[in-house]
């Protein structure tokens, strides 16, 4: 089967399962109809990632979840990731030498493995980290006293302590990147956000707005690509009366953004205020007394695996002090 033809037979499912039209789903999706037709009868050969993004925002699904995945990570309950993926980056940062962190390889290869998830798409997303993890390791090289010196560049010193020192950084940032983008693969923003403000609810006792933090959240989450096409229809329209964002110096190249800026903000700030006539017409009215059509719950096998993943961080960080010198 072609790619095309699986998407229009998933979008079809899709609208099944959830009892919606085809321009229901184009509404909900923020695209217009014929984009949708367009997949649907075979005039889009090879349907954009931010079409299909969007269609996965209006369905509430992931990308992951557009050809659904039905592993043991994808059907855990999103407070037990939340809890481990807090428990992973705080295992992570106490981690210091190389069993610690091979170990902490291995845990994140298995649940990688586990998920299904293309390694490549894992991958895929570290493109744009590339400049910052040249950064750090320069600054760890230079920066970092200790250890045999094996190369002096004027007053600048590279020691065999600086080369671990930036190794484990870079492993680190890696690692840390790849535990959430695992989470974010698995599990659909509003998941999220509803098992966040499960797991904080018990500031409300202290008056903290956890409801009105959470609907932030999932609402910043929905418009992303939302703007992200927003920006493109911008570029294109400046383009097309003869700007040019491809060539000339960096600060050049920073100049030609601000007539991009200007119409993103107004269609942002616009897109808001229409957001909230919308919530205000429905009686929005946080989070007192509402209910949900999915409630949480906890089953046997989530605890079962938090106590197993709990249990494996413990001796990844004992491996720390019993193994000192590795």
């Amino acid at each position: 089967m072609k790619t095309n033809e699986a998407v229009r037979d998933r979008i079809l499912r899709l609208c099944q399962e959830h009892d919606m039209t085809i321009n229901r789903l184009a509404t909900v999706s923020a695209l217009p109809p014929s984009s949708i037709k367009n997949i649907l009868y075979g005039k889009s050969r090879n349907p954009k990632l931010l079409t299909i993004k969007l269609i996965c925002d209006g369905l509430d699904i992931t990308l992951g979840q557009f050809f659904p995945g039905h592993s043991a990570i994808h059907r855990m309950d999103p407070r037990t990731k939340l809890i481990l993926t807090m428990v992973y980056i705080v295992a992570l940062f106490v981690a210091q030498n190389w069993i610690s962190y091979s170990l902490m390889l291995v845990f994140l290869l298995v649940c990688i493995k586990i998920s299904s998830i293309p390694p490549k798409s894992i991958v895929r997303g570290m493109k744009p980290l590339v400049f910052i993890l040249i950064f750090t390791a320069i600054l760890n090289i230079f920066y970092t006293d200790g250890g045999v010196e094996l190369v002096r560049l004027g007053s600048l010193a590279i020691t065999t302590e600086g080369l671990k020192r930036a190794f484990f950084m870079i492993w680190r940032i890696l690692m840390l990147i790849s535990g959430t983008f695992l989470l974010t693969y698995t599990t659909s923003p509003i998941s999220l956000t509803d098992g966040l403000e499960s797991l904080l609810s018990p500031l409300k006792k202290l008056h903290v707005p956890v409801h009105e933090l959470a609907m932030m959240m999932s609402i910043a989450l929905r418009f992303i690509p939302t703007l992200i096409e927003e920006t493109d229809k911008i570029m294109s329209a400046q383009k097309a009366r003869g700007a040019d964002f491809e060539t000339g110096s960096i600060i050049q190249r920073a100049k030609a953004l601000v007539p991009i800026l200007v119409p993103l903000f107004i269609s942002a700030f616009r897109r808001a205020d229409e957001l909230a006539m919308a919530m205000e017409c429905r009686c929005y009215r946080g989070g007192d007394g509402r209910t949900r059509l999915k409630v949480l719950r906890c089953t046997k096998q989530d605890y079962i695996d938090l106590a197993f993943c709990i249990v494996c961080f413990a001796v990844i960080l004992a491996s720390r002090w019993v193994f000192p010198n590795f």
